[in-house]
Protein backbone atom coordinates (compact mmCIF):
# COMPACT_ATOMS: atom_id res chain seq x y z
CA UNK A 1 0.00 0.00 0.00
CA UNK A 2 0.90 3.35 -0.53
CA UNK A 3 1.56 6.66 1.70
CA UNK A 4 2.36 9.95 1.88
CA UNK A 5 5.48 11.18 4.46
CA UNK A 6 5.94 14.34 5.60
CA UNK A 7 9.29 16.12 6.61
CA UNK A 8 10.79 18.54 8.33
CA UNK A 9 13.72 20.51 9.65
CA UNK A 10 16.56 17.80 10.29
CA UNK A 11 14.57 15.11 8.78
CA UNK A 12 13.81 16.69 6.08
CA UNK A 13 17.87 17.65 5.72
CA UNK A 14 18.79 14.10 6.15
CA UNK A 15 16.33 12.58 3.79
CA UNK A 16 17.05 15.15 1.38
CA UNK A 17 12.98 15.67 0.42
CA UNK A 18 9.84 17.59 2.16
CA UNK A 19 7.78 14.82 1.29
CA UNK A 20 7.68 11.11 -0.45
CA UNK A 21 5.52 8.49 -1.13
CA UNK A 22 6.09 5.34 0.17
CA UNK A 23 5.04 1.99 -0.81
CA UNK A 24 5.12 0.01 2.79
CA UNK A 25 3.49 -3.16 3.43
CA UNK A 26 -0.18 -3.46 4.25
CA UNK A 27 -1.21 -2.95 7.55
CA UNK A 28 2.36 -2.36 8.93
CA UNK A 29 2.87 -0.26 12.63
CA UNK A 30 4.13 3.17 12.53
CA UNK A 31 6.93 1.94 14.63
CA UNK A 32 8.28 -0.05 11.78
CA UNK A 33 7.56 2.78 9.51
CA UNK A 34 10.20 4.22 11.18
CA UNK A 35 12.66 0.88 11.50
CA UNK A 36 12.25 1.00 7.57
CA UNK A 37 13.14 4.40 7.15
CA UNK A 38 16.33 4.34 9.54
CA UNK A 39 17.20 1.38 8.03
CA UNK A 40 16.94 3.33 4.68
CA UNK A 41 18.70 6.37 6.17
CA UNK A 42 21.08 5.57 8.74
CA UNK A 43 21.49 9.37 9.85
CA UNK A 44 18.06 9.06 11.23
CA UNK A 45 19.10 6.48 14.13
CA UNK A 46 20.65 9.06 16.30
CA UNK A 47 17.12 11.37 15.96
CA UNK A 48 14.87 8.41 16.12
CA UNK A 49 13.92 8.21 20.09
CA UNK A 50 13.34 11.55 19.76
CA UNK A 51 10.96 11.78 17.08
CA UNK A 52 7.16 11.67 17.46
CA UNK A 53 4.50 10.81 14.29
CA UNK A 54 2.04 12.30 13.33
CA UNK A 55 -1.01 10.42 10.99
CA UNK A 56 -3.64 12.95 9.38
CA UNK A 57 -2.71 15.49 11.40
CA UNK A 58 -2.91 13.37 15.14
CA UNK A 59 -0.15 12.34 17.29
CA UNK A 60 -0.01 8.27 17.24
CA UNK A 61 1.73 5.80 19.26
CA UNK A 62 4.06 3.18 17.73
CA UNK A 63 1.45 0.52 17.53
CA UNK A 64 -1.08 2.74 15.36
CA UNK A 65 -1.84 1.14 12.68
CA UNK A 66 -1.30 2.58 8.96
CA UNK A 67 -3.82 2.39 6.23
CA UNK A 68 -3.54 3.16 2.41
CA UNK A 69 -3.52 6.59 1.66
CA UNK A 70 -2.22 7.82 5.30
CA UNK A 71 -0.53 11.14 5.56
CA UNK A 72 2.56 10.37 7.91
CA UNK A 73 4.77 13.21 9.54
CA UNK A 74 8.19 12.67 11.35
CA UNK A 75 8.20 15.28 13.61
CA UNK A 76 11.57 16.61 15.09
CA UNK A 77 11.85 17.66 18.21
CA UNK A 78 10.90 21.89 18.41
CA UNK A 79 12.94 24.39 19.27
CA UNK A 80 13.94 24.68 22.82
CA UNK A 81 13.80 20.99 22.85
CA UNK A 82 10.23 18.48 24.01
CA UNK A 83 9.75 16.88 27.34
CA UNK A 84 8.98 12.90 27.62
CA UNK A 85 6.81 11.17 29.46
CA UNK A 86 5.61 7.61 28.77
CA UNK A 87 3.96 4.33 30.17
CA UNK A 88 5.63 1.78 27.72
CA UNK A 89 5.96 -2.10 27.21
CA UNK A 90 9.32 -2.51 25.56
CA UNK A 91 12.39 -2.35 27.72
CA UNK A 92 13.28 1.01 29.16
CA UNK A 93 17.08 2.40 27.83
CA UNK A 94 18.20 5.33 29.83
CA UNK A 95 21.39 6.67 27.07
CA UNK A 96 18.48 6.52 25.05
CA UNK A 97 16.22 8.93 27.52
CA UNK A 98 19.70 11.03 27.92
CA UNK A 99 20.29 11.63 24.39
CA UNK A 100 16.72 12.35 23.61
CA UNK A 101 16.57 15.60 26.10
CA UNK A 102 20.72 16.78 25.38
CA UNK A 103 20.67 20.16 24.54
CA UNK A 104 23.06 23.32 24.39
CA UNK A 105 22.39 25.34 27.39
CA UNK A 106 22.59 21.97 29.86
CA UNK A 107 25.62 21.72 32.09
CA UNK A 108 24.22 18.23 33.78
CA UNK A 109 22.15 15.18 32.81
CA UNK A 110 20.76 13.84 36.24
CA UNK A 111 19.24 10.64 35.85
CA UNK A 112 17.56 7.67 37.74
CA UNK A 113 17.10 3.79 36.83
CA UNK A 114 14.28 1.75 38.83
CA UNK A 115 15.70 -2.32 38.44
CA UNK A 116 13.78 -5.13 39.76
CA UNK A 117 15.84 -6.56 41.92
CA UNK A 118 15.72 -10.34 43.04
CA UNK A 119 15.22 -9.92 46.97
CA UNK A 120 12.15 -8.25 48.69
CA UNK A 121 10.56 -8.36 52.31
CA UNK A 122 13.27 -11.11 52.71
CA UNK A 123 11.69 -13.37 50.04
CA UNK A 124 13.63 -14.53 46.85
CA UNK A 125 11.28 -12.47 43.81
CA UNK A 126 10.45 -14.53 40.42
CA UNK A 127 9.40 -11.20 38.79
CA UNK A 128 7.43 -7.97 38.70
CA UNK A 129 3.89 -7.42 38.20
CA UNK A 130 3.23 -3.55 36.54
CA UNK A 131 -0.29 -2.25 35.51
CA UNK A 132 -1.19 1.23 35.32
CA UNK A 133 -3.80 4.21 34.03
CA UNK A 134 -1.69 4.85 30.82
CA UNK A 135 -3.75 8.07 29.87
CA UNK A 136 -3.68 9.46 33.95
CA UNK A 137 -0.23 8.47 34.73
CA UNK A 138 1.06 10.28 31.68
CA UNK A 139 -1.07 13.45 33.01
CA UNK A 140 0.28 12.84 35.66
CA UNK A 141 4.20 12.32 35.19
CA UNK A 142 3.29 15.77 33.22
CA UNK A 143 2.38 17.82 36.01
CA UNK A 144 5.53 16.72 37.68
CA UNK A 145 7.45 18.13 35.01
CA UNK A 146 5.35 21.17 35.79
CA UNK A 147 5.94 21.23 39.39
CA UNK A 148 9.98 20.55 38.62
CA UNK A 149 10.33 23.81 36.37
CA UNK A 150 8.29 25.53 39.57
CA UNK A 151 11.39 24.62 42.18
CA UNK A 152 14.10 24.29 39.71
CA UNK A 153 15.55 26.02 36.15
CA UNK A 154 15.19 22.43 34.81
CA UNK A 155 15.77 22.31 30.91
CA UNK A 156 13.85 19.53 29.65
CA UNK A 157 12.33 16.16 31.51
CA UNK A 158 12.23 12.48 30.50
CA UNK A 159 10.11 10.23 32.87
CA UNK A 160 9.38 6.44 31.14
CA UNK A 161 7.84 3.33 33.17
CA UNK A 162 7.82 0.34 31.91
CA UNK A 163 4.68 -2.05 32.21
CA UNK A 164 4.05 -5.89 32.08
CA UNK A 165 5.87 -9.12 33.34
CA UNK A 166 9.36 -7.84 34.60
CA UNK A 167 12.52 -10.16 35.24
CA UNK A 168 14.94 -9.67 38.15
CA UNK A 169 17.64 -7.19 36.93
CA UNK A 170 15.52 -5.32 34.17
CA UNK A 171 14.84 -1.78 34.42
CA UNK A 172 11.16 -0.44 35.48
CA UNK A 173 11.47 3.19 35.74
CA UNK A 174 13.73 5.72 34.33
CA UNK A 175 14.43 9.47 34.48
CA UNK A 176 16.74 11.71 33.28
CA UNK A 177 16.77 15.25 33.60
CA UNK A 178 19.00 18.80 31.94
CA UNK A 179 19.57 21.47 33.63
CA UNK A 180 22.20 24.03 33.63
CA UNK A 181 23.61 23.17 36.38
CA UNK A 182 24.34 19.68 38.11
CA UNK A 183 22.89 20.53 41.96
CA UNK A 184 19.73 21.73 40.26
CA UNK A 185 19.14 18.55 37.99
CA UNK A 186 20.50 15.78 41.31
CA UNK A 187 17.83 17.79 43.30
CA UNK A 188 15.12 17.60 40.58
CA UNK A 189 15.47 14.23 39.25
CA UNK A 190 15.35 12.96 43.12
CA UNK A 191 11.90 14.89 43.86
CA UNK A 192 10.71 13.07 40.61
CA UNK A 193 10.81 10.01 41.44
CA UNK A 194 9.26 10.48 45.20
CA UNK A 195 6.46 12.20 43.40
CA UNK A 196 6.43 9.26 41.10
CA UNK A 197 5.49 6.84 43.64
CA UNK A 198 2.82 9.21 45.16
CA UNK A 199 0.70 10.45 42.49
CA UNK A 200 1.40 8.13 39.30
CA UNK A 201 -1.29 5.64 39.16
CA UNK A 202 0.94 2.36 38.66
CA UNK A 203 1.05 -0.91 40.63
CA UNK A 204 3.36 -3.15 41.26
CA UNK A 205 2.78 -7.09 41.99
CA UNK A 206 5.42 -9.01 43.42
CA UNK A 207 6.02 -12.79 42.48
CA UNK A 208 7.85 -15.02 45.14
CA UNK A 209 8.99 -18.25 45.09
CA UNK A 210 6.27 -18.82 47.60
CA UNK A 211 3.15 -16.79 46.69
CA UNK A 212 2.33 -13.27 44.90
CA UNK A 213 0.84 -9.70 46.00
CA UNK A 214 0.02 -6.51 45.14
CA UNK A 215 1.99 -4.29 46.91
CA UNK A 216 0.22 -1.41 48.89
CA UNK A 217 -2.93 -3.02 48.20
CA UNK A 218 -3.50 -5.02 51.18
CA UNK A 219 -6.01 -4.44 54.45
CA UNK A 220 -3.13 -4.03 56.85
CA UNK A 221 -1.55 -1.49 54.56
CA UNK A 222 -4.05 0.53 53.70
CA UNK A 223 -4.77 0.91 57.57
CA UNK A 224 -1.30 1.78 57.93
CA UNK A 225 -1.84 4.43 54.71
CA UNK A 226 -4.72 5.69 56.66
CA UNK A 227 -3.31 5.98 60.26
CA UNK A 228 -0.17 7.62 59.14
CA UNK A 229 -2.28 10.60 57.44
Amino acid sequence: MKIRLRLFASVRDIVGDRELTLEVPQGVEASALLEILVLRYPRLHGLAPCLKMAVNQEYVDGGHVLIEGDEVALIPPVSGGVDRYEIAETPVSLDVLCASIGQPAAGAIASFLGIVRGVSRGRQVQYLEYDAYPEMAVAKMRQIGEELRDRWPVDQVAIVHRVGRLGVGEASVAIAISSPHRHEALAACAYAIERLKEVVPIWKKEVWTDGAEWIGSTVDEYRELRDAQ
